[in-house]
């Protein structure tokens, strides 16, 4: 092992309530999405995010939401000019396709865990979260040679969720997973960082884009779905598996 430390950013975003008490029948999963990618790759992505922000929108201070962007609300309102708008799918497309990242992510079938574990058992987004820190570390596992740091960056949600995560991650690095030793999550000094919304980090604007398609497709796996046909090949992949795309129960 040499001494060389290489630094990895682990986005997470999410699609879907992750409440058990009342179930859309239209969008009846919860998913977290996680975006695996190196320090040096992110600095790509973020500055070809902020150039389409500018060709856009003159300035990079615009937040990618997913939901406003498919309904052309605030300041996406732009991409009812049809021309502007496919421009602008053609360039989000291409960073989606040849940016270097691994998605990593992990959705609830409301329906089935609550007929499984009843509507009062363990936090559904804690789980999700555990599911997708097992596979960052199998991923992480493949880059031979160097030790490594990872840092997972979440959405600020609330001071009472944010406190409840926060001890989760605690208790996760102490305990470790049901596949992964507390040692290895300390191995790869494993820490959690909250951002506000406001703070405009492009790696969770990415990670917000990519949840939606893979929520329509875990819901509805048979219909066509040409985001997440684009997005596919980036979901982490094991001796052939789809190891990225972990659906519970």
């Amino acid at each position: 092992m040499s001494n060389t430390a290489k630094k990895y950013f682990l986005f997470i975003d999410e699609s879907g309530d992750h409440g058990l008490v009342t179930l859309d029948a239209s969008f009846p999963v919860f998913l977290l999405c996680g975006m695996l990618t190196s320090e040096e790759n992110y600095v790509d992505i973020r500055e070809e995010i902020n150039s389409i922000k500018h060709s856009f929108w003159g300035k990079k201070e615009v937040i990618l939401h997913s939901r406003d962007i498919r309904k052309c609300e605030k300041e996406f309102q732009v991409l009812f000019n049809l021309e502007l708008k496919a421009q602008f799918y053609e360039r989000i497309n291409k960073v989606i396709e040849e940016s270097k990242y691994r998605i990593l992510a992990s959705a609830i079938n409301k329906a089935k865990y609550i007929k499984t574990y009843g509507k009062l058992s363990n936090d559904v987004y804690e789980l999700a979260l555990s599911f997708i820190i097992e596979r960052a570390i199998f991923s992480l596992d493949e880059v031979k040679g160097v030790s490594k740091h990872l840092e997972i960056i979440i959405e600020k949600r609330g001071k009472k969720e944010d406190k409840k995560l926060e001890e989760h991650f605690q208790r996760l690095i102490a305990r470790g997973t049901g596949f992964v030793s507390a040692e290895r999550l300390q191995e790869v000094q494993l820490k959690i960082t909250f951002k506000d919304k406001k703070e405009n980090i492009n790696g969770l604007q990415l990670a917000d884009l990519i949840a939606y398609p893979i929520a329509r497709y875990v819901i509805e796996p048979k219909r066509a779905n040409p985001a997440f046909d684009k997005l596919e090949p980036k979901i982490y992949k094991k001796n052939g598996k789809r190891y990225g795309l972990k659906i519970f129960p």
